[in-house]
């Protein structure tokens, strides 16, 4: 061995193996304040992983939060780390390298913003610098790039991960919810396109870029929104079957297209309600979906989300049709999950429990992936 200088681990590797680990499973501790306690009830390890945190930021960040720091410091402070961590002095970082770090200090950046209820001009700059980090990961990567979606409503933004391998099986619209968007579910569309789907994962109306960078916000003309996004994944894709993949709200959103919308030739609800408009009895949670909607009243919000009907008996979903559901899911009831999937009048229909599956089920990532992917390419890929 060489007498060369001292490389010291970095802090964020030191502070993810330590006792910081057993803290960020633990019940969120009583003296943090009320914001780091709703964000350590909200964001377990499981869904921050979902949403594109890697393990060792997921633990610390919950760990340093229920230690007292502030969620949104330590989020963004992570998210510095990824850039600049105290390793990179070693040898220049590889392309596989540089493209982690960019994935992850999205992610982080993305996730600083996750406990704002409304919009500002801070937070719009907050998910538009997670987006230039996304696209400057995606443009190393080459397996994904950045569309502007014109529609009668203004432009949306979404990232089309084109299908892998050489058998295009169908196309795939995905559609996040109220607070996790188009980046957010990129290994979900990953795992799409491994199985031969072109997939759109979009920034609908009120949600991710689409909101913060373009003010596109859920309006009554949100229905023509998305079907210009089908429209154009439809010609992307060469004509090929399309299907519509939603998680959290955004199942509910899926289910009323795919009632709706001829070109939709299978549907996936993960975890969405049958009526999405009675989130109001959830004040915090309301206040993200009126944000939505833009600067109005309460009235004007429910109003707005109750044009969104999933389980309208008179629009009912007659393509094949996947709900999955979990046993142990706090926000949607067995009894509403099951009102969707018996009202969708489809010949092919499939409801998945998972029993000890909680919300979106964020704690089953490779079996909801396979599940979802197997299924889709098996509807859009059959006769």
């Amino acid at each position: 061995m060489g007498d060369g200088p001292e490389v010291k681990l970095a802090p964020a590797i030191v502070r993810a193996f330590s006792g910081r680990r057993a803290a960020a499973f633990a019940p969120p501790d009583e003296a943090a304040s009320a914001e780091s306690q709703a964000a350590l009830r909200q964001l377990s390890v499981e869904r921050l992983m979902a949403y594109g945190v890697h393990d060792p930021d997921a633990l610390e960040l919950r760990g340093r939060v229920w230690a007292g720091e502030d969620w949104r410091s330590v989020a963004t402070e992570l998210a510095d780390s990824c850039l600049s961590p105290p390793e990179a002095g070693v040898s220049p970082p590889t392309r596989q390298t540089r493209i982690n770090r960019l994935f992850r200090a999205s992610a982080l950046t993305r996730m600083s913003q996750m406990m704002m209820l409304g919009d500002s001009p801070e937070r719009s700059a907050i998910f538009a610098r997670a987006g230039e980090l996304y696209g400057q990961a995606a443009a190393l990567a080459g397996d994904r790039q950045r569309e502007v979606i014109e529609t009668p409503n203004g432009p949306l933004i979404g990232w089309f991960f084109p299908a892998a391998g050489p058998e295009v099986v169908g196309a795939a619209l995905l559609i996040g919810g109220v607070e996790g968007w188009a980046m957010d579910f990129s290994e979900m569309a990953t795992a799409l396109a491994a199985r031969g789907i072109d997939t759109l994962s979009i920034d609908g109306p009120g949600q991710g870029e689409s909101r913060m960078v373009l003010g596109h916000l859920l309006t009554d003309g949100w229905e023509a929104a998305y079907a210009a996004a089908i429209d154009w994944l439809a010609r992307r894709s060469a004509g090929r079957r399309i299907g519509v993949v939603g998680n959290s709200m955004g199942g509910s959103f899926a289910m009323h297209l795919a009632a709706r919308h001829p070109a939709i030739a299978a549907c996936c609800n993960n975890g969405g309600t049958s009526a999405p408009a009675m989130a109001r009895a959830n004040a915090t949670f309301f206040q993200k979906m009126t944000a939505f909607v833009g600067d109005v009243s309460g009235d004007e919000a429910q109003a707005r989300w109750a044009t969104v009907r999933p389980a309208d008996p008179d629009a009912p979903v007659r393509c094949p049709l996947l709900v999955v559901h979990g046993g142990l899911d706090p926000m949607i009831s067995d009894a509403d999950a099951r009102n969707l999937f018996q009202t969708a009048q489809a010949a092919d229909k499939q409801m998945v429990v998972f029993s000890d599956g909680d919300h979106c089920i964020y704690n089953h990532p490779d079996d909801k992936l396979s599940l979802v992917g197997d299924w889709l390419a098996s509807r859009l890929g059959g006769p």
